[in-house]
């Protein structure tokens, strides 16, 4: 029964994964846990906790669950909604310390965007241990002494991801589809909800076929700067042009060739085809979203100030630093994978890292760990307004 109960929250809660959805705040019990068992954080999101509960089976341990207003680890932490006050607000108000004897509290690696790993430690006096990004990866973790391998550290796009990616987009299209077609041309209710599936489907599954064509630091004007994850000129006409010569060749065979039917139908195909593509990379963990302006900011390095302390190396989902060698400090050699999340600016005790724009504007330190994301990635113009910067 537990069995099915998770499958069928996880399948619910992946068809409602647009929507925040919050579980109770506090502290959770994992098998049977001592004074010396270790102390795990996450957010509220509903799922997670369901997928984090089930990654601890086995570990005798405490699971703190902090406010994140119902939204995952990374969007809730590089948005603001997953801060320093919450983590700091669920380790005091739970009696965690007085349950264990140790203070290291392991979080979620993606939670670096928005938790400062040394603001905690002055608060509370409790340390900060980034933990692996996925909760299938914790068990290898608590195995090789709380301490993660490069693959623990690294975010990947796997078939599964995709699939869930692809229901996320699917499901609520083709509701709003449904409820509008029920009522103007009630027919096509089926095949149009085959093809809004079927779509979201095809770019996920064979996303690695054509992931290299993508351009991130595409800029576009007007409307086009919203479609960077398709060329506008390219792959959507593409896909389009896939799409009505099945209609074509279809209602040839049928026989139910009519212009008007054609042009219907390759409206909405042409409809639907951009609303999907609109920001499908913002729903890909390897690349920023396509709306925020922050896909064109370089992380820049300060040798002078770096101590290769390994901060950035530990936080970092794309790997894209190696610390040490011959000169003792941090280098960037996967550079080109940087989705700028800035966990990495966020949790350098040194400030050594920050942000330049492509006009030489510089972010520093103090905005990146001030300022967070909304959906429409508006940290730059707040930090403008409140700190009188210009990038």
């Amino acid at each position: 029964m537990n069995r099915f109960n998770y499958v069928a929250v996880n399948i619910i809660e992946t068809l409602l994964r647009v929507i925040p959805i919050p579980c109770k705040v506090g502290m959770l019990t994992i098998g049977r846990p001592d004074r010396g068992s270790p102390v795990f954080l996450t957010c509220n999101y509903h799922l997670t906790v369901r997928r984090v509960k089930r990654a601890l089976k086995g570990i005798d341990c405490y699971l703190l669950v902090a406010n994140s207003n119902g939204h995952n680890v990374w969007c809730g932490a590089t948005g603001g909604h997953f801060t320093n006050h919450d983590v700091i607000s669920v380790l005091r108000t739970t009696g965690i310390e007085r349950l264990v004897d140790h203070r290291k509290v392991i979080l979620p690696q993606l939670a670096a965007t928005g938790i400062e790993a040394e603001h905690i430690r002055k608060r509370t006096g409790w340390k900060v241990i980034w933990g692996p990004v996925y909760a299938k990866d914790i068990q290898a973790f608590v195995e090789n002494t709380f301490q993660k391998t490069v693959k623990m550290r690294g975010v990947t796009f796997p078939l599964a991801s995709r699939i869930e990616m692809a229901i996320m987009w699917a499901f609520p299209f083709s509701i709003i589809a449904s409820l509008i077609t029920i009522c103007v041309w009630p027919e096509v209710l089926l095949p149009l909800n085959g093809f809004i599936w079927a779509l979201p489907f095809l770019i996920f599954v064979f996303f690695p076929l054509y992931v290299r064509r993508l351009n991130p630091k595409k800029k576009g004007v007007g409307f086009s700067r919203y479609t960077v994850v398709f060329d506008f000129g390219r792959t959507p006409l593409i896909l389009w042009g896939l799409s009505m010569s099945f209609l074509l060749g279809f209602s040839a065979i049928t026989n139910s060739f009519t212009w008007p039917l054609i042009l219907r139908w390759g409206f909405i195909f042409l409809v639907i085809i951009l609303i999907v593509s609109l920001d499908l990379m913002g729903s890909t963990p390897i690349y920023k979203s396509g709306l925020h302006g922050d896909r064109f900011l370089k992380i820049v390095l300060d040798e002078r100030k770096c101590r290769a302390a390994g901060f950035c190396e530990q936080v970092c989902p794309r790997n894209c630093y190696e610390v040490g060698g011959s000169r003792h400090i941090a280098t960037m050699p996967g550079a080109e994978k940087c989705v700028q999340c800035g966990a990495c600016i966020v949790q350098c005790p040194f400030d050594a890292l920050y942000f330049i724009g492509p006009d030489g504007e510089i972010l520093p330190p103090a905005t990146v760990r001030r300022f967070k994301l909304n959906l429409l990635g508006k940290r730059l113009k707040a930090a403008e307004k409140n700190a009188g910067l210009s990038l």
